[in-house]
């Protein structure tokens, strides 16, 4: 009995697993939502073996729900990763999530139904609806977790596993089903009083299931797929802030924090974060330049072009800006036709050729694109020579911006002047 057991859940994963990869092989045929429905569509029947079917095993006594089904269904879930992205794989991740929760909503208003008996000694059983309900939640909870942890452990390993990519994933798949078990059974201690025999003997199987689903993904690339085409080269940390939507929150904030009309930063974003680049260059021994940036004459513009000509002038002197930024430049606007760039790492000598080289620029291309010549005058500082404070560098940037104006405007006045 326990061999023809054994055969029986091979059996199972075999079959599992071949429809599986059949269908994520296909996906560029038929789609990736036959995937990602066949993937959700048996979570029911998943709960419902781990928490009333058991089979026993030379390992103990286990379930093939837990064993061939969540475990092939958590693994899958990493395939869909590799072969594809982030961005794909968070789809049946939160989809499961919602699902279950929505379960869970549903049986709350359906237990308050009168029903009436329709099959002769049949009547529904809201105590087990309910008990699968949160074996479901708890369980889809788990395997939230589970996804993005087995993503992110998987890229995390490849610092030192590099192309090792069975080996990735079988480590992938032992240390998040443990961690899976452990869960999973303080659900089942709780609701079924099911005994401590069962952790052991499913985290047993949830091994074995681990090693015979990488056995089937390495017969899978050697028969039927180039090994080379599933390897990746991600960022663990871009791959956890796409699952967790991080990146959709830096975007707002990023929306948030801009001046609508220009896309630089505006002045509260100025106020929050300008002292921690001062600070942050200031403790690593960077120097930080200070660039003071005035439109010359722009009060004049919106007066004999209108305010509308007026925008479109501080667009563009906002886009040429942007266009000559470095990655660890931050621009801001000031208030009105005055700009702030924060230029960490960068001397007072760098940061004046910056800022002369701005200055041609806007001039030469506002000479040939805009409506009338626009320029700019530019007062540099840079820290430590200058201050070390942003209120001083600012006051010592926008001293020699006054300077640049009063000599006769489109100048650069600073430390190398």
């Amino acid at each position: 009995m326990l061999l023809a057991n054994t055969a029986l859940l091979v059996a199972e994963a075999t079959v599992y697993f071949t429809v599986m990869m059949a269908l994520l092989h296909a996906r560029r045929v038929i789609g990736i939502g036959v995937f990602m429905c066949a993937l959700g569509v048996m979570h029911f029947l998943e709960t419902y073996l781990a928490s009333v079917y058991y089979v026993e095993t030379p390992v103990g006594i286990i379930s093939p729900g837990s064993t061939v089904l969540f475990s092939g269904k958590l693994l899958m879930i990493l395939l869909l990763y590799i072969r594809e992205d982030a961005l794909v794989a968070r789809q049946p991740i939160y989809g499961l999530l919602i699902g279950n929760f929505l379960i869970v909503a549903l049986v709350m208003l359906l237990r308050n139904h009168d029903t009436v008996g329709v099959v002769g000694g049949r009547v529904p059983d809201i105590g087990f609806v309910d008990e699968m309900g949160w074996l479901m939640v708890w369980g889809t909870s788990l395997l939230f977790i589970d996804s993005i942890a087995i993503i992110v452990l998987y890229e995390r390993l490849g610092k030192w596993l590099g192309r090792h990519l069975y080996l990735r994933f079988l480590i992938c798949g032992a240390v998040v089903l443990t961690f899976d078990q452990a869960g999973f059974y303080l659900a089942l201690r709780y609701v079924s009083h099911v005994p401590i025999e069962v952790f052991f003997g499913g985290w047993a199987a949830k091994m074995a299931a681990t090693l015979v689903y990488t056995l089937f993904f390495t017969i899978y690339l050697k028969f039927f797929d180039d090994e080379t085409s599933w390897l990746t080269n991600r960022s663990f940390k871009d791959a956890f802030q796409i699952l967790t939507y991080r990146e959709r929150y830096e975007d707002l904030l990023q929306v948030v924090n801009r001046d609508h009309l220009t896309g630089a930063f505006h002045r509260r974003h100025y106020d929050t974060y300008a002292p921690d680049v001062l600070k942050s260059g200031l403790e690593q021994s960077n120097p930080v330049s200070f660039l003071v940036i005035d439109i010359d004459y722009f009060k004049a513009v919106n007066d004999r072009l209108g305010h509308q000509t007026g925008d479109e002038v501080l667009k563009t002197i906002a886009r040429l800006l942007q266009e000559n930024l470095r990655s660890e430049d931050h621009l801001y606007r000031y208030g009105g036709e005055e700009f702030v760039l924060i230029c960490d790492r960068m001397d007072g000598e760098a940061a004046f050729a910056l800022a002369e080289r701005i200055r041609r620029i806007i001039e030469r291309f506002s000479t040939i694109y805009l409506p009338e010549k626009a320029t700019v005058s530019i007062g540099v500082a840079s820290a430590p020579e200058d201050g070390r404070t942003i209120r001083a560098l600012f006051e010592k940037a926008d001293s020699r911006l006054y300077q640049a104006k009063s000599s006769g405007r489109n100048k650069v006045i600073g430390p190398a002047a």
